[in-house]
């Protein structure tokens, strides 16, 4: 099956090449303009990950649909004006905070992570402090995945011996054999109940790639 990467016209914009019998999924609204008999459809489930896969879930089980996209032609993909980052997968799995996802190739597994499976209590925490709710989603395989960034991404690089500590605010997105937690200066009386702040950090450690973007806004 030949490759339907996405290609970036510019920092805020991408346009993929969509081809018989394949698919990509993409975040409602994300399409700006299109050439080609391409139909794009709602679809709650989205890749490969069954009924656990729905992006966008949150505490209030509010859950973002996505689009399915299929036929012959070329899409242009961007949203609110984000810069868009493209990352390519070969069998590894991205973490990726649902919101932030733009669009992604139907060729990659997707589920819903709880954050609390990795970090814990803290990594609960994390999710109440970044705003960005307790689930992320994680894509598997092999494929492409345009995210959304503020002031664009840059990847910072892992390593057992350099862990990262991230603004939780400006993390966008990891891959690799990571370990998350959530870490803080202050004591928990004085963590409860603080909005925002380098009070927090996210501690990501082990052998892989974090993506940060170059602001504390949220989407």
């Amino acid at each position: 099956m030949c490759e339907m990467a996405f290609e970036e016209i510019n920092s805020k914009m991408v346009r993929a090449t969509v081809a018989p019998g394949q698919r990509l999924f993409s975040q409602r609204g994300a399409m700006l303009a299109y050439q080609g008999e391409v139909s794009f459809t709602p679809n709650l489930r989205g890749g490969q990950g069954g009924v656990m896969s729905m992006i966008g879930r949150r505490v209030a089980n509010e859950d973002t649909p996505l689009m399915t996209v299929e036929g012959s032609g070329t899409v242009l993909f961007g949203h609110g004006g984000h810069h868009v980052q493209v990352i390519n997968l070969s069998g590894d799995t991205l973490y990726v905070e649902a919101d932030r996802l733009l669009a992604f190739e139907g060729t990659l597994e997707q589920s819903t992570v709880f954050l609390g499976s990795q970090g814990g209590v803290m990594g609960m925490v994390r999710g109440q402090v970044s705003g960005q709710g307790l689930f992320t989603t994680s894509l598997k395989g092999h494929g492409s995945v345009a995210v959304m960034a503020h002031g664009g991404v840059f990847e910072v690089p892992i390593t057992p011996q350099r862990p990262v500590r991230v603004d939780p605010q400006a993390y966008v997105a990891h891959h690799g054999d990571v370990r998350n937690k959530l870490s803080t200066a202050l004591g928990w009386r004085d963590m409860v109940g603080r909005g925002s702040g380098e009070a927090f950090q996210l501690e990501l450690s082990g052998s892989g790639t974090v993506f940060v973007q170059a602001s504390e806004e949220k989407l």
